[in-house]
């Protein structure tokens, strides 16, 4: 519970909202990149509860939403093949592929189960040599590093039935993607403070550099992401454009050393599409040559899948920040958790399950905002 109460004190949450008001003198655009971020400040009113002009702008943070709909149809492929068991995460069942999702798999007979762990994976193939076992490796730099240990036991144990699909993306690439944008507008960033506890903040002070963008790695409790804002703001008022850590307490200027030198070992750095955005050069890793062979794209060599998207679902728009969720015609309609459209509908860390979740179908008016002030406690 120490979290809970020494990072959601409503107390320590007003100084915060008065330094910031009394900081700003005009409007400022600021996006949080991470998914988990997001959620907080919508669950807690945050955004609400910011003085007049800061805006803040849902990031591509979602690792689930972000996955390419040509690798869901992979896996929807390789899932419905009679020799494979398929292990996910239980948040990738209901992420919606061109005609169906993995949940429809399963209902028509695939082997699909959820695990809680790559190595939960690895063990049924070790105690089922006679099939083949696919694990779904998405995510951001923060669940890169168990998905390639995962590899890299199996290639030591001498476990040949296991392999990874891999959809691994990487933050500073999208980062620079936004910043080059033409119809970009942050002009400034809470980095997700997760994906620095693994990598450390080393690749951030040249995009902070060359953009001239404020850059400051955040937490996600309601204080964290308050105390985010302000060290943004302060950098933004005084013309500055710095890397600041302002999640000290998990996140060290090298990362994990170790994590770091298991992806160098098992991945390499490639070419990523990203759902909704688009393909972002250096933005991904795939499986070294090394590790090939485990690698389930090249082991059931799916090829010529037809990906077709939701043409009313406007989540592409979202990831990068374009609109809010409830400015889509679909949100709440045609579009709900239980029948997504998209993934950013369904994920946990989706901007549009987020509004969904807390009823944010519209803004409200300030008088409401203002009562919602308790909230952050």
């Amino acid at each position: 519970m120490k979290y809970l109460d020494e990072f959601s004190d409503p107390v320590l949450a007003k100084r915060l909202f008065d330094d910031i008001r009394a900081t700003v003198t005009q409007p400022w655009s600021l996006m949080e990149v991470c998914g988990g971020q997001t959620h907080s400040i919508i669950r807690h009113g945050i955004d609400q509860l910011l003085p007049d002009g800061i805006s803040l702008i849902h990031g591509p943070g979602c690792p689930v939403c972000v996955t390419p709909l040509d690798v869901i149809d992979k896996a929807l492929e390789i899932a419905s093949r009679p020799d494979v068991v398929f292990c996910s995460f239980g948040d990738m069942l209901r992420v919606p592929g061109s005609k169906r999702d993995l949940f429809q798999v399963k209902s028509e007979g695939g082997d699909v189960r959820v695990v809680y762990s790559p190595l939960d994976a690895l063990k049924i193939a070790r105690d089922n040599p006679d099939r083949q076992v696919v694990f779904f490796g998405i995510g951001f730099e923060t669940t890169a590093p168990p998905n390639a240990m995962t590899v890299y036991q199996a290639k030591k144990l001498g476990i040949e039935n296991f392999s990874l699909l891999v959809s691994h993306v990487r933050v500073p690439p999208a980062i620079d993607a936004i910043m080059n944008a033409p119809d970009c507008r942050v002009q400034a960033f809470l980095a997700a403070g997760h994906v620095c506890t693994v990598m450390g903040i080393r690749e951030y002070p040249e995009l902070a550099e060359r953009h001239e963008v404020p850059i400051v790695v955040t937490g996600f409790e309601p204080l964290d992401i308050l105390e985010g804002i302000r060290r943004a703001v302060h950098q933004l008022e005084a013309g500055e454009h710095t890397v600041e850590n302002a999640y000290p307490r998990a996140v060290q200027p090298d990362g994990s050393p170790a994590a770091r030198a298991m992806l160098d070992d098992v991945f390499e750095i490639t070419d990523r599409a990203w759902r909704g955005i688009g393909t972002i050069p250096a933005s991904g890793w795939r499986l070294s040559e090394k590790y090939r062979e485990y690698d389930a794209e090249h082991r059931f060599a799916v090829t010529g899948i037809d990906t077709r998207e939701s043409t009313v679902c406007r989540s592409g728009e979202v990831l990068q920040g374009l609109i809010k969720p409830h400015e889509c015609a679909a949100f709440g309609k045609e579009c709900t958790p239980r029948n997504p459209l998209g993934a950013t509908m369904v994920s946990s860390e989706g901007a549009c399950a987020a509004y969904y979740l807390y009823r944010r179908l519209s803004e409200p008016p300030a008088s409401d905002a203002t009562e919602e002030a308790t909230s952050v406690g």
